[in-house]
Formats: C-alpha cells, sequence, structure tokens
C-alpha cells in the first residue's frame, strides 16, 4: 500500500555520486555487483524409489533449492517505503531482511526449472529484477542457461518497513528523494546470492502441497467496497452461513469478505526426507508496524520466516536440513489488513470510522487508524506484528510437520504431474489494450495509461494520508489546498483519459507524464509458473480478494481443462503471489472500482484492470502444457520492454561524509552502562548506549550491528542474539551534524524464555575518517545477570 506523499520535493539535482555499498553514497553508473564464488555443480540425478514388486515410481519426484541471504539495506537517514511519508526516515533496525529463494525443476530435463523469490521488501519492480537476472549471468555458466526472464519471479512480502529508494519508477522515488543505489544494489546482491545458495543445495525432492485455516490475522479492511460485488459471488466464499455483518465490522470469521486459508509447499528431500524449506501464501499486508515506525524490520511475515527457521532448529532438528529456509509469500492482499480489530477515531470519541469513506467526526481521514490485536502497547505496532506475525508461524508450522497423504484430511497432498516444471513470462503494454473477455463478449473492453484517483491520495486505515482527501470520492470537489503544488508537476488528462478510467476522477495522470521519467509503470509482468499439478500466478499489483479469486479460479478452469487427460492429476492447485516483478499499486474489481474507495482509486489502468489481467495471463496459459523442452532461460522475451530507468534516475540522499567522537573518547566507547553486576528478568529490557558512527558506511551483510553474548565458561563468550533476532534492537542518533558525532542504543528485550547466565552486549561500527577510509570498531558492555 502506498498512501499519499505528504510531500512531493523539488528535483533539482542531476548528478548522482559515490560508491554503491560502502558510504551509503551513490556512483554514476548501476553496475551490479555481485563478488561470489562460482563452483561448478553436477546436476543431481534422482535415486531411483522401488516398489515391492520393484517397478520404479519416479514420475513426481523434482529437484528442489532453497537459499537464504541478507538483503538489509541503509537503516538510517533513507526514506522508508511502504507509507510514502517522506518523513519516516530509518533510526536503526529491529530485524533484518533476506531474500529468500526457491528453485523447483524437472529431474529429467535440468533446464527446466522455476525461481520464486520471496523479499523482505515492499514488492518486486523491474530494476531489481533486471539487476538480479544480471547478476546471475555475471557468473557465468550453468547459471546463464538456467536462469533468465522467463522463469525467475521476483515477489515482495510487502513489508512497509524498509529502506527505499529503489525503485524503476519516479513516483515511489519522491518520498525517498531518488534512487538510492547502495539500498538497491543491498537487495539485487542477497537475492543474486540466495538464488546460488539455492541452486547449490538443489537435491531431487517430493512436493507437498496444502492448506489451513487462519481466521485471526487477518481482516477486510474496504469491507464497504467489498460487498459491492455480486451477492451470489461472495455466497461462495461465506462459510458461516449467515450474511456479512451490515456494520461493515466484521473479517476475523470466516464470512468470505478475506482468504482465511493459508497455503503452504513443501519441499522434502527424497534422500532422508528432512524438510529443505516450506513456501506459504498467505494476505495480510506488511502494515502492522505503524507509520510512525522507523525501525527496519520484515514486519509479520518476517516475523513468521523467523520464527518458523528458528523454532524448527531448536524442536525438530531431525526433521529439517541445517539449511531450512522459510518462505512467507503475499498473497492477494489488496484489502486485507492485520490490524484486526478494524478501524477506530484516533480524536477522543471512542466511535469507529465511517465505513464508507473512513472519516471521523471531523469529515476527514487523518484520524482514522486501524488497531492489530496489541494496540494499547505503545511500541509504533511492534507488540502486533509480532503476535500477527506469529499466528502466521503456527498455521504454517502445523502443515510443515504435517504427514504426505492422498486422502487423509488435514495434511498435505503429494504435488502431481509427472514432475513437469514449465514457466512463462511476458510483458504487457496496458496504456491502451483493447480484447473481448468472455463474461461480456459482445463488448470490446479497453485498458488506459495509468492513472490514480482522489481516493489515493486518502490512504487507508492502515496508513491514512496527510492531506484533505477521503475514500469513495467520485468527484474530486474538495480538493486539498496542496492540489495547486500537485497539479503543476504533473499532466492534465485529456478527455479520452477521463473517459477511459470513470468513475475515476483523476488525481495523478501518471501514466502520460514523462518528465523526468515515466512516473508509473504501463508495460507490466504477466507471468505464471507450473510445477506439476500446482499453478502460481504472479501478480505485478495487489490484487483485492474478489479480484484474485476471479483471477485464480480463470487459470484452474483453464488449467483443469488443459490438464484433464494428464496422468496422476485428479486436481489442480492455483495459488497467487506478489506483488512481484515490477510494481502497479492495486487490482480491484470493476465492482470494487466503481466505488473508488483507495483499492480503486488505485487500480491504475481503469474498470477493466482485471479482465485485462486475466485476458493476458489465459493467452498464454498453453505455454505451461507445452510438451516441448525449450530451455526457460533461453526462451525470448515476449512484448515491449519496460523502460530501464537505474542510470538515469534523479537522487538526492547525500553520502556520509565523515564520523567523528567527542574528545576524550573513542568510537565504540560506552557513555551510557548496564548497571555493573545487574541482575534482570523475564520482560526486562538491557540498555547500553555507545560511541557511533554512521551505519551506512558498511551494512554488514551477512553480518550484524549487535549481538548478546553469554559467558559459557571464564572469558569464554558464545553470542545468543544478533541483529536478526527480534527482540535485540539497534537504534542510531545523529548528536552533531558538523562534527559527525553519533551514538547507538542497544536493547534487548528479554524473552520470556531467555536462559539464566551472565551476559554482555556488543556493539559493530565502521567510521569514515575525512580521507575517506573506513575503520571496523566494536564496543562492549559491562557483564550483567539474567535470572
Amino acid at each position: 500500500m502506498l498512501s499519499w506523499l505528504h510531500v512531493i520535493s523539488p528535483l533539482m539535482a542531476s548528478s548522482l555520486l559515490g560508491h554503491p555499498l560502502g558510504d551509503g553514497s551513490n556512483s554514476s553508473q548501476v553496475q551490479v555487483q555481485v563478488q561470489l564464488q562460482l563452483q561448478p555443480q553436477p546436476q543431481p540425478q534422482p535415486k531411483p524409489q522401488h516398489t515391492e514388486n520393484g517397478q520404479t515410481r519416479g514420475r513426481n519426484i523434482f529437484l528442489a533449492g532453497a537459499g537464504k541471504a541478507d538483503i538489509t539495506g541503509p537503516v538510517v537517514e533513507l526514506n522508508m517505503m511502504g507509507y510514502a511519508d517522506s518523513s519516516q526516515i530509518g533510526t536503526g533496525l529491529r530485524q533484518r531482511l533476506y531474500s529468500r529463494a526457491f528453485i523447483v525443476g524437472e529431474t529429467h530435463n535440468p533446464s527446466a526449472r522455476v525461481v520464486y523469490l520471496v523479499l523482505d521488501t515492499h514488492s518486486g519492480d523491474t530494476a531489481v529484477r533486471n539487476g538480479i537476472i544480471e547478476g546471475l549471468h555475471a557468473l557465468g555458466s550453468p547459471y546463464t542457461e538456467l536462469y533468465g526472464s522467463q522463469n525467475i519471479a521476483v515477489t515482495g512480502t510487502h513489508s512497509h518497513s524498509g529502506p527505499g529508494g529503489w525503485h524503476n519508477y519516479l513516483l515511489p522515488q519522491i518520498t525517498s528523494f531518488g534512487f538510492d543505489k547502495q539500498s538497491y544494489q543491498a537487495i539485487v546482491t542477497g537475492a543474486v546470492l540466495s538464488i546460488k545458495r539455492a541452486h547449490d543445495s538443489i537435491e531431487p525432492a517430493r512436493l507437498g502441497f496444502g492448506s489451513t485455516k487462519l481466521q485471526d490475522a487477518s481482516i477486510n479492511r474496504s469491507l464497504f467496497s467489498y460487498l459491492a460485488n455480486p451477492e451470489e459471488e461472495r455466497a461462495q466464499y461465506n462459510k458461516t452461513g449467515k450474511g456479512t455483518d451490515h456494520k461493515f465490522t466484521s473479517g476475523t470469521q470466516d464470512d468470505g469478505s478475506v482468504e482465511t486459508d493459508l497455503k503452504l509447499l513443501r519441499f522434502s528431500r527424497v534422500s532422508d526426507n528432512k524438510t529443505m524449506g516450506v513456501l506459504t501464501w498467505f494476505p495480510t499486508h506488511g502494515t502492522s508496524m505503524l507509520a510512525n515506525n522507523t525501525l527496519i524490520s520484515g514486519d509479520n511475515k518476517g516475523v513468521a520466516a523467523a520464527l518458523l527457521e528458528k523454532k524448527l532448529r531448536q524442536d525438530a532438528p531431525d526433521s529439517i536440513t541445517e539449511s531450512f529456509v522459510a518462505g512467507f509469500s503475499q498473497a492477494h492482499v489488496g484489502d486485507v489488513s492485520p490490524n484486526i480489530l478494524g478501524a477506530w477515531c484516533e480524536d477522543g470519541s471512542g466511535s469507529r470510522c465511517s465505513p464508507v469513506n473512513s472519516t471521523c467526526s471531523d469529515g476527514r481521514a487523518g484520524s482514522c487508524h486501524a488497531r492489530g490485536p496489541r494496540f494499547r502497547v505503545a511500541d509504533n505496532g511492534a507488540s502486533s506484528c509480532y503476535e500477527i506475525g506469529r499466528r502466521q508461524y503456527a498455521a504454517a508450522r502445523k502443515l510443515t510437520m504435517a504427514p504426505l497423504d492422498d486422502e487423509a484430511p488435514d495434511v498435505l497432498r503429494p504435488i502431481t504431474g509427472g514432475g513437469t516444471v514449465r514457466a512463462f513470462h511476458a510483458f504487457h503494454d496496458m496504456s491502451n489494450f483493447e480484447f473481448i473477455s468472455p463474461d461480456e463478449p459482445e463488448r470490446v473492453k479497453r485498458t488506459c495509461p495509468a492513472a490514480l484517483g482522489y481516493s489515493f491520495a486518502a490512504g487507508t486505515s492502515d496508513g491514512p494520508g496527510g492531506l484533505d482527501f477521503t475514500q469513495n470520492d467520485h468527484s474530486g470537489a474538495n480538493k486539498s489546498a496542496a492540489w495547486k503544488v500537485i497539479s503543476s508537476l504533473i499532466k492534465i488528462p485529456g478527455a479520452e483519459q477521463v473517459a477511459c478510467q470513470a468513475p475515476k476522477p483523476l488525481l495523478l495522470d501518471v501514466g502520460e507524464v514523462v518528465r523526468p521519467y515515466l512516473w508509473t509503470p504501463n508495460i507490466v509482468d504477466i507471468q505464471v509458473l507450473r510445477i506439476g499439478n500446482l499453478m502460481v500466478v504472479v501478480s505485478p499489483g495487489e490484487a483485492s480478494t474478489m479480484a484474485g479469486r476471479r483471477w485464480m479460479r480463470a487459470v484452474e478452469k483453464e488449467a483443469r481443462h488443459a490438464l484433464e487427460s494428464t496422468p496422476d492429476i485428479t486436481n489442480v492447485e492455483v495459488v497467487l503471489g506478489g506483488p512481484a516483478n515490477t510494481y502497479t499499486h492495486y487490482i480491484s474489481t470493476p465492482e470494487e472500482y466503481a466505488l473508488q474507495r483507495y483499492e480503486g482509486a488505485s487500480t491504475l489502468y481503469g474498470p477493466h484492470t482485471l479482465a485485462a489481467y486475466i485476458n493476458r495471463t489465459l493467452e498464454y496459459l498453453p505455454l505451461l502444457f507445452d510438451t516441448v523442452r525449450t530451455p526457460l532461460a533461453a526462451a525470448a522475451e515476449i512484448g515491449p520492454l519496460p523502460p530501464d530507468t537505474r542510470n538515469a534516475s534523479l537522487h538526492f540522499v547525500a553520502g556520509v561524509v565523515f564520523d567523528s567522537h567527542p574528545f576524550f573518547t573513542a568510537f565504540g566507547d560506552v557513555i551510557s552502562d548496564v548497571a555493573p553486576s545487574s541482575v534482570y528478568y523475564a520482560g526486562d529490557t538491557v540498555q547500553a548506549t555507545f560511541v557511533g558512527a554512521n551505519p551506512r558506511n558498511n551494512l554488514r551483510l551477512e553480518g550484524t550491528f549487535a549481538a548478546v553474548e553469554s559467558m559459557i565458561s571464564p572469558g569464554v563468550w558464545k553470542t545468543v542474539r544478533d541483529d536478526s533476532d527480534w527482540d535485540l534492537v539497534y537504534n542510531w542518533k545523529r548528536t552533531s551534524s558538523i562534527r559527525g558525532t553519533s551514538k547507538v542504543t542497544l536493547q534487548w528485550h528479554l524473552p520470556d524464555d531467555v536462559e539464566r547466565g551472565c551476559y554482555r552486549l556488543r556493539y559493530f561500527g565502521d567510521a569514515k575518517s575525512l580521507s575517506g577510509g573506513i575503520t571496523s570498531f566494536s564496543g562492549t558492555s559491562s557483564e550483567f545477570y539474567v535470572m
């Protein structure tokens, strides 16, 4: 979700300076920097599986691998991506961000394989995807032959708590003050490394797929729009036996207003049946952390992934591989919020927000805020975030440990289809696409150049806009005074565009603005992956609950027809993952679009956007059933290429000039220590502050800025926490811009299961001198005791 831009900055600079991964400044040319040692790997061959009569049964064996790598970009002095609030500048780190890569291939044709990436980012992106493909090809053979545009899907978990500055198009760059190459490069480098690790781990594997109900981790934040969909259609998904609450406050019960099935794909290697990884799909926005949060994290899906990886290593080490990877992918999330207590007016009235336009008694949206399950804890949403993540983890864990069975309930079903893997990827220009859809064969439908309506600027109850816009605005009559500023920067839409986008009143005609470069994409990615009888629809936008269902239903119908005579396939499974590959905002149904709440106003290509996506998907879907085994990486690109703005993008975030420390101190010295020989208990917070330096000097990818060490014998210490752990928080604060001084505060929130012992806090930093040299240092707190 993007709520409206609280400020539109003048685009004044024209030069790009500096070094991409070192000190936070920018180089004049983007170069994919992947420094990985490539060791040629022999293609693994599946071990024959024998029945009692000695016949081989290996039809449903796949090649599979999973890998994970750090993509944490600048954690300070850079705008965070998601809420589009230019004042939300990073000040530290709550949890490292990761790329989790999953590779599936055919055993009999190793060049037929797909890569599904789950990034702890807001979304996929054209620039990032291009960089990943370039980085893989820079590794040489066999990556060049195996991986390319056709078979790589780049999805984001839709966290609103990561650093920004890495998008290809101008609109999301505005609040991040341009394109930040350090932020971009961290994502690309880590994503490539995760794919390499997945590639190196490939083994013959069995795949299992299943779902479980998760009814307390999401709510429909735009129920007024959802109820505009046909009643008979909604009834197909309503399991309560009664209508949806007329007060528009439901969502956590199984009334169909949100998708309550968490779906999971498990990868178990044939050699020892250990689980290599799991990939889940469940829709709930990455907005548990609120817009006033300034600590980098993967939001609730980052919590879920970390918990599953950590807890299974602790509790079930014999069931998983040492490098077990858990990916929590986003799904049709457009109208789905993790703030399950609903939207309330934070104006002292104690009232719910208007369900029609999400306003309060003053007629504005600014006081309307959604509440998470732990909203009373004043921690910028951290407690609610952890709880929503924990609930996803618990559901996924149940499926991860379930048996593999064809018929029994509450288990995983084998992925069938003879081990077939296929994929297609196409670019399609949505700016003026005419087509006929099966539901209205007598009518020619058309999409439009991208545009955003007035209700886009209102934001949502997860993150209301800062101006006087409201949702469900059909006229734009109540323009904010800031409109004069906005209108001076954009193109006034013509009559044809206004008619095409109707009934959306146009605030930003972004698809027709090309200065200094395109603001949003007109060329979109159309992609579907096939893994046996599982179809993965890869969506570039945030599909609403019902839009996603219609899209998946259309794919399931066509796939079922195409595969009806295929041995082993008795059912077809379909999931939708995204936002992926490039960010195209929202995809709503025509009924939701007509109401022009936030999701409809943010549906870029007009009222027929969803129908166009379905049309293009079904057009290329037969490629997934083709028996011709063309290497996927070598397949020709389909459609017009989107612009690549990496070397043309504007940038206004200054690099690190230098660091210094106060007189009579050194970097890493303790400013405020834990109380010497103090005793702490579960639930307490241990804190120490150090003389610091700017963390943009070294992102410490695959490393840490902070650690908790436990004494295992006199003078011998063991790291038990680092900055990837949710309960260890790294805060950075500039104390003097002129002198280049700063301080770092580490906080360890002792968990309930903390072990008794002697501990200390460690800080790791890197200081930049006036000459440009960077020197590493560390700081150590006094010892303290936990009882």
